[in-house]
C-alpha cells in the first residue's frame, strides 16, 4: 500500500535513488525523519502499523510538497517485516538503509504490573528492532547501507518506573553495540540516535490517566507522583521537537562517517554523559533518586 503526493512548490533537494525504509511513522520523530528524508531525496517507505492512522503522515507530506510510498508494517510480526521488505526490493529494486523508530512507552513498576507486561514492551521495543534489522541486513550489505535505530537516553541510564521501557533500550543498545563492528566489518554502518525529551505524542501515548496510577500505586504512589511531576515539567518545558531530532536521524543517515552513538540534544548529551563516566553507578542513582524523593 503506497500514497504518492504531487511535488509541487518542493525545495530544491539533493539528487539520489537511495532508498530509506523509516518504521514508526504515524507520528513525532518517525514522521519528522520521513519528512526530512524525502526532502533530502531519499526514496522513502514510511510505514506504520495501523495505515488508518496515516492522516497526519500524508498532511505533513503534502504541506512538504514530497512524495512518500506509505505501507503498513508491524515490527512485532515476523510475517508482516518479510512481506515489507520483500516489497520494498520488488518496486525499488535496492534497499540502502532502515530506520528502526516504532516503538511503545510504559509507565510503571513491576510489583505492580505483570511479567507479560514486560514481555510486550520488550516485544516492540526490542525484538521488532532486531527483526527488522535481521531481514534488512542482506540487502544493506549489497549496497554499503546503513541501520539508525533511534533509541533514547533511557537506554543509557535507567529512570525510575521505566523498568521495562529502559529494559528494552537497554537491549537495543547492547544489541546494535554487539552488532556495529560485524555489520561493519562486511560494509553496512550501524548507528544509534538517543533523544531525551522530545514533545510528540509518544508521552500521551503511554496511555495512563495519571491521578488514577497514583492513587493505585499503593506504597509505591507518592515516588510515582513525584516521577509524573518532574516528568511533565521537562516535557512541558525542555522537550525539543520532533524535527529537530529528525536532523540527527538524517545526519546519521548521510553524514560520511557519523558516530555510533549520536544524541539529539546537549541536554541529552549531558544526561547520557552522567552514566558513561559513572563507574560504581552512585551518580546515577543520586540524580534518579532526587527525582522520586
Amino acid at each position: 500500500m503506497c500514497a504518492h503526493t504531487q511535488n509541487a512548490g518542493e525545495e530544491p533537494r539533493m539528487s539520489t535513488n537511495k532508498v530509506v525504509l523509516i518504521t514508526g511513522t504515524s507520528s513525532g520523530i518517525g514522521l519528522a525523519t520521513a519528512i526530512a528524508a524525502a526532502r533530502a531525496g531519499f526514496r522513502t517507505v514510511a510505514t506504520l502499523r495501523d495505515p488508518a492512522r496515516a492522516g497526519a503522515l500524508r498532511e505533513a507530506a503534502a504541506e512538504a510538497g514530497v512524495e512518500l510510498d506509505v505501507r503498513a508494517l508491524d515490527v512485532t510480526d515476523a510475517a508482516s517485516v518479510a512481506s515489507c521488505v520483500e516489497g520494498v526490493l520488488a518496486d525499488h529494486g535496492r534497499l540502502d538503509a532502515v530506520v528502526n523508530n516504532a516503538g511503545a512507552g510504559h509507565v510503571g513498576t513491576i510489583e505492580n504490573g505483570t511479567v507479560e507486561d514486560v514481555r510486550q514492551v520488550m516485544e516492540v521495543n526490542f525484538f521488532g528492532v532486531v527483526q527488522v534489522t535481521k531481514a534488512a541486513l542482506p540487502h544493506l550489505r549489497e549496497v554499503g547501507g546503513r541501520v539508525v535505530t533511534v533509541s533514547s537516553v533511557g537506554g543509557v541510564i535507567g529512570q525510575p518506573f521505566n523498568e521495562a521501557y529502559c529494559a528494552a533500550k537497554f537491549a537495543v543498545e547492547g544489541f546494535l553495540e554487539s552488532l556495529a563492528p560485524v555489520a561493519g566489518a562486511v560494509g553496512v554502518g550501524v548507528h544509534v540516535v538517543e533523544p531525551g525529551a522530545v514533545a510528540s505524542e509518544f508521552v500521551s501515548n503511554v496511555g495512563i490517566d495519571q491521578e488514577r496510577a497514583v492513587a493505585d500505586a499503593g506504597p509505591y504512589g507518592p515516588a510515582l507522583a513525584g516521577y509524573l511531576a518532574r516528568t511533565n515539567e521537562a516535557f512541558a518545558n525542555a522537550a525539543q521537537s520532533p524535527a529537530e531530532a529528525a536532523e540527527v536521524v538524517l545526519a546519521a543517515l548521510t553524514e560520511p562517517r557519523p558516530a555510533f552513538r549520536l544524541q539529539t540534544s546537549a541536554a541529552a548529551r549531558g544526561f547520557a554523559g552522567v552514566k558513561l563516566s559513572d563507574l560504581d553507578g552512585s551518580a546515577v542513582q543520586r540524580l534518579t533518586g532526587a527525582w522520586i524523593a
